[in-house]
Formats: structure tokens, C-alpha cells, sequence
């Protein structure tokens, strides 16, 4: 179908009933208006400029916890955070998934940082959260990942 404007108005004129009306055509307008018009709801979804326009830049789309705050010594927000997270893991799983991350130490130092800070982590997430953050000794990454 070939975008017009004028006839896409005219669509909208004609029909004064819908069951989902979203504003914004962001990344989250777009996921939520395909979601309900998947499930059989008659949804209009109305932008200001052009779809998507711009959420990459404002947006990593990544749902987390905050392990940045836990840094920064904010537990009760990262508690917080954790705690959403679980709501939408349980209530929206088809729309969440793990994600994995290689975060490189080069140091003892940074090692134990990142290995205590991760497990109290894991400790605030409780049953809510994904799985037990691994760390790779470098020779081991090398022949779990082929690199």
C-alpha cells in the first residue's frame, strides 16, 4: 500500500469509533499499536511528524534495573527499577527478553567491582529478576564465543 495522506484522513473522517486511540508514534506507540490491532481492536495511532522519528536517539529501548544507580550508591531506586522490571517480565514476556553484555575488566580491581556489584544486584532483583550474570575468564570467552 502506498502511503497517502489524503486518503488515510479521509479513513480516519469516516470512522468515529475506535477502541484504541494512541498518541505518539514513537517505538513504544508503534510496539503498543501493533499489539492491540494484532489482537482484533480497530486502533488509530496518530504522530505528529513521521513514525519512529527520533526515538533512537532518545531512547535505548532496553528495560533494566539501573545498575549505573547501584554505582552511585541509589538502592532504593534501583530496588525500585528492578522491581518494574519483574512486573513487565511476568505481565509482557513476550515483549521482554535477556539481554547479555560483555563488560571487559583489566584489572583485579575492576573485576571484584563488577563481580560484588553485580551479585548484590542479583541480591535486590530476588525471583524477579533474569538469570545470574556469568563472568568469563578471557580464555574461557575465547572458546565460548569463537572470537
Amino acid at each position: 500500500m502506498i502511503f497517502n495522506r489524503t486518503a488515510f484522513i479521509e479513513r480516519i473522517d469516516k470512522k468515529s469509533d475506535w477502541d484504541v486511540i494512541i498518541i505518539g508514534g514513537g517505538a513504544t506507540g508503534l510496539g503498543t499499536a501493533v499489539d492491540a490491532a494484532s489482537r482484533g481492536y480497530s486502533t488509530l495511532l496518530l504522530e505528529q511528524s513521521d513514525f519512529a522519528k527520533g526515538t533512537s536517539s532518545r531512547s535505548t529501548k532496553l528495560v533494566h534495573g539501573g545498575v549505573r544507580y547501584l554505582a552511585q550508591g541509589d538502592i532504593a531506586l534501583v530496588y525500585e527499577a528492578l522491581h518494574e522490571r519483574g512486573l513487565l517480565l511476568k505481565n509482557a514476556a513476550h515483549l521482554v527478553k535477556d539481554q547479555d553484555f560483555i563488560i571487559p575488566c583489566y584489572s583485579w580491581f575492576s573485576k571484584y567491582k563488577y563481580l560484588i556489584g553485580l551479585k548484590f544486584y542479583d541480591l535486590l532483583a530476588g525471583k524477579s529478576g533474569f538469570k545470574n550474570r556469568l563472568f568469563y575468564l578471557l580464555i574461557r570467552f575465547y572458546k565460548q564465543f569463537q572470537v
